[in-house]
C-alpha cells in the first residue's frame, strides 16, 4: 500500500482535514457521558433526596443538543474531504496503471492476462477506494475513542477503570489476529474473481462458436464451476470475519457486566455516584461501538491491502531494458563493416525469438535483407510464425537472439515512437473502435485531412463502404458514419478494408499487413495489391498471407517452415527449388500441379527419345 501513497500526494490538505475533523467529533463524544453524568448527579438526583434541578437539566439537556449538532456538522465535514480525497486517489492511480498497462510490451500482457489487468483496474482500485475513504474517516477517531474512553474512566474512578485495562487488549488482539488470518484468503477470494471475469469475457467474446457447436451447457457448468469456488472462498473468509463482530459483543458486555458489579459496589460504599457509574458504562457502550466500526475498518482495510499488492503487482512489471553494446556479430563471429549509407533499407540479421515461457525457439535464425519499396510476401504453414516475424519489426516483442536494423541502425536503439511511426500495422483481427469511421482513420493520423483520408480510403478499396454507411436518420454520412463497438455493425471485409485504410493514412515507411485481406474476395484482394504498388513515396509492404495468390507477385517471399526460413526468393525461384513452397502453391492450384506433372513427363518422355 505504501508504494500506492504518492497518488494520494496532491491531496494532502484533505488526507490532514478529514482525521482532523474526526478527531474533534470524538472530542466532542467523549464530553457526552460526562454531560450525562452531570445531569443525573446534580440535576435528577439533587442532595439525594430525590429533588430535581430542572434548570441545570435545560442547560446540560441544551449542552447535549450543542455537542450534537458539533458533532455532526465536524463529522460531515470530515466525510466530504475523506471522500474527496479518496476518489482523487483511486482516479489517478487508475490513470497511472492504465498509463503503465499501455507501456507495457505484449510479453508483458500475454503473461499477465487480459482478465488480471481488468480486475485490477476496476474491483481492485475499488476496493483500495473503499480503505482509503475509511482510514480517512476511522483509522485516528476508532483509537482515540477507545483509548479516550479509558482515560476519562481513570479519571472517575480508578478501580472500575482496570477493567478496561483488561479488555481493550483481548479485543485488539481480537481484532488484529481476524485481520493477519484473512488477509492472505482476500487474495485468493481476487484471484477467483479474475478467474470468473477471464470465463465471462471468453464466452461473451466467442458466444457465436459456443452456440454453433451447442457448447451452452458445457460452458454454464464451467462458469458455475468457477463462481462456486469464488462463493465457497468468499463465504470462508466472510465467515472468519463474521466472527469479529459477536467476539467483541462478548468481551465488552462481560466488560460492562463487571463495571456494573463493581460500580454497584462502589456506589454502596460511597466511593461513586449514580451519575459516574452510568458515565463509565457509557465510555464502556462508546467502546463497543467504536470497535464494531473498528472491525468493519479491519475487514475492509484487509481487503484493500490485497489489493492493493495486486494493483503493485502490475507497476512491478516493467519492460526488460534492450541491451545493445557495439554491432551484433555475423554468422561467421567477423563484425560487419558496412556503414549506415551503405546498409540495406531492413535487415534482419541472424535472428531469434523465444516467447516468454516457452519451451523453444518461435524463430531461429532468421536472416535476409529487405530493400527500400519492395514488397515482401510471407507465407507459411498454420504456426511457421508468420506473424511472428513481422510483429518483431515494430518492436512488439524484443528479439532474444541477433538483431532488426532499419537503415543500420538497430531497433532496440531507436525511440518507441519513432520506430512505431514509421510503421503502420494492420493486425489479423480487425479491430475498429466506437465512434466514427473518420475519428478511426484518425488513429492513424490525427491530423490527416479529408483528401487523405480518401486516398487512404480509395488504395483500401474502401469507398463504397464509407460512402454506403448511413446515419440512423436514413441519411449517408461519409466518414461520419456511427462505428459500432469493435466495428459490430460492419461485415468482416469492410472492417478488414477500414484498418488497412487506417494504417494507409499514416503514410509509412513500412506497411505490414498481417494476413488482414483474408475476408476479401479475390478480384477485391487484387485490386488492393495493384493500388499498394502505385504508392507513391517507396513504401516497403510486407503481406503476410495464407493464399499463394496474394503474396506471388512480391519483389520477394519468404517461405517459412516451424520458425525458419525454407526459401526466400520470387514466384518462379521457389516453385523451381523450394519444396515447402511448392507444396503450399500446388495444393492450392491442385490443376496448376496437373500441368507440370504433364510438362515434366513429357520432358522425360522427350529425353527417352
Amino acid at each position: 500500500m505504501n508504494r500506492l501513497m504518492k497518488y494520494l500526494s496532491d491531496y494532502k490538505k484533505e488526507s490532514i482535514l478529514a482525521p482532523l475533523f474526526k478527531l474533534l467529533e470524538a472530542f466532542f463524544e467523549l464530553l457526552v457521558p460526562l454531560v450525562m453524568a452531570s445531569i443525573i448527579d446534580r440535576g435528577i438526583n439533587v442532595g439525594g433526596a430525590g429533588g430535581a434541578d430542572t434548570g441545570h437539566i435545560w442547560r446540560m439537556g441544551l449542552c447535549l443538543l450543542a455537542l450534537a449538532v458539533i458533532g455532526l456538522v465536524s463529522s460531515i465535514t470530515a466525510q466530504f474531504f475523506a471522500a474527496k480525497a479518496a476518489v482523487g486517489f483511486s482516479a489517478k492511480l487508475r490513470q497511472a496503471l492504465f498509463d503503465h498497462i499501455q507501456g507495457l510490451d505484449f510479453t508483458n500482457i500475454d503473461k499477465a492476462g487480459t482478465s488480471t489487468m481488468i480486475t485490477r483496474m476496476t474491483s481492485d482500485v475499488n476496493q483500495i477506494q473503499s480503505g482509503v475513504n475509511l482510514v480517512l474517516r476511522l483509522f485516528l477517531r476508532s483509537p482515540i475513542i477507545v483509548f479516550g474512553a479509558m482515560i476519562m474512566a481513570f479519571t472517575i474512578d480508578v478501580k472500575s477503570a482496570l477493567v478496561f485495562v483488561v479488555a481493550i487488549p483481548l479485543l485488539t488482539i481480537v481484532v488484529f489476529g481476524i485481520m493477519v488470518w484473512t488477509m492472505p484468503l482476500y487474495k485468493k477470494v481476487q484471484a477467483n474473481l479474475d478467474r470468473v471475469l477471464g470465463v465471462t469475457r471468453e464466452n461473451l467474446t466467442g458466444v457465436r462458436v459456443i452456440r454453433a457447436f451447442h457448447q451452452e451447457e458445457k460452458e454454464e457448468e464451467r462458469f458455475r464451476g468457477h463462481t462456486k469456488a469464488l462463493a465457497d472462498s468468499q463465504i470462508f473468509v466472510g465467515k472468519i470475519s463474521a466472527v469479529m463482530n459477536p467476539v467483541t459483543y462478548v468481551v465488552v458486555n462481560g466488560a460492562i457486566i463487571a463495571l456494573i458489579y463493581i460500580g454497584a459496589i462502589q456506589v454502596n460504599i460511597g466511593n461513586l455516584s449514580q451519575g459516574e457509574v452510568v458515565a463509565i458504562i457509557n465510555y464502556m457502550s462508546q467502546i463497543l461501538v467504536e470497535l464494531v466500526k473498528l472491525a468493519n475498518l479491519i475487514i475492509t482495510v484487509t481487503k484493500a491491502l490485497a489489493c492493493a499488492d495486486r494493483v503493485a503487482g502490475v507497476f512491478e512489471i516493467q519492460n526488460k531494458e534492450w541491451q545493445v553494446t557495439g554491432q551484433h556479430k555475423t554468422a561467421s563471429g567477423e563484425k560487419p563493416q558496412t556503414s549506415v549509407e551503405e546498409s540495406p533499407f531492413l535487415q534482419f540479421d541472424h535472428v531469434s525469438l523465444t516467447y516468454a515461457g516457452a519451451g523453444a525457439e518461435t524463430l531461429h535464425d532468421i536472416d535476409f535483407v529487405v530493400n527500400r519499396g519492395e514488397t515482401i510476401g510471407v507465407i507459411g504453414g498454420t504456426g511457421s510464425g508468420k506473424s511472428s516475424l513481422v510483429n518483431l519489426i515494430p518492436g512488439f516483442y524484443p528479439v532474444t537472439g541477433g538483431a532488426i536494423r532499419l537503415e543500420g541502425r538497430d531497433i532496440r536503439q531507436m525511440p518507441e515512437s519513432k520506430l512505431r511511426h514509421l510503421v503502420g500495422v494492420v493486425p489479423q483481427k480487425a479491430v475498429l473502435f466506437k465512434g466514427t469511421i473518420r475519428s478511426n482513420l484518425q488513429w492513424g493520423k490525427p491530423d490527416a485531412t479529408e483528401e487523405e483520408m480518401w486516398q487512404a480510403i480509395d488504395t483500401a478499396q474502401a469507398r463504397e463502404v464509407v460512402e454506403g454507411r448511413k446515419s440512423t436518420s436514413g441519411k449517408k454520412s461519409g466518414l461520419d458514419a456511427e462505428i459500432a463497438q469493435n466495428g459490430k455493425n460492419l461485415s468482416g471485409g469492410q472492417r478488414q478494408r477500414l484498418t488497412i485504410a487506417r494504417a494507409l493514412v499514416r503514410k509509412p515507411q513500412i506497411l505490414i499487413l498481417d494476413d488482414s485481406a483474408s475476408a476479401l474476395d479475390y478480384a477485391t484482394d487484387a485490386k488492393l495489391r495493384m493500388a499498394l504498388k502505385k504508392i507513391e513515396g517507396g513504401t516497403t509492404t510486407f503481406i503476410v498471407s495464407q493464399r499463394a495468390s496474394s503474396i506471388r507477385h512480391a519483389d520477394k517471399i519468404i517461405v517459412l517452415d516451424d520458425g525458419e526460413i525454407a526459401g526466400i526468393g520470387t514466384h518462379e525461384e521457389l516453385l523451381e527449388h523450394c519444396d515447402v513452397y511448392r507444396e503450399i502453391y500446388f495444393s492450392q492450384y491442385p490443376k496448376e500441379r496437373l500441368k507440370a506433372a504433364r510438362e515434366e513427363e513429357g520432358g522425360v518422355q522427350d529425353g527417352s527419345r
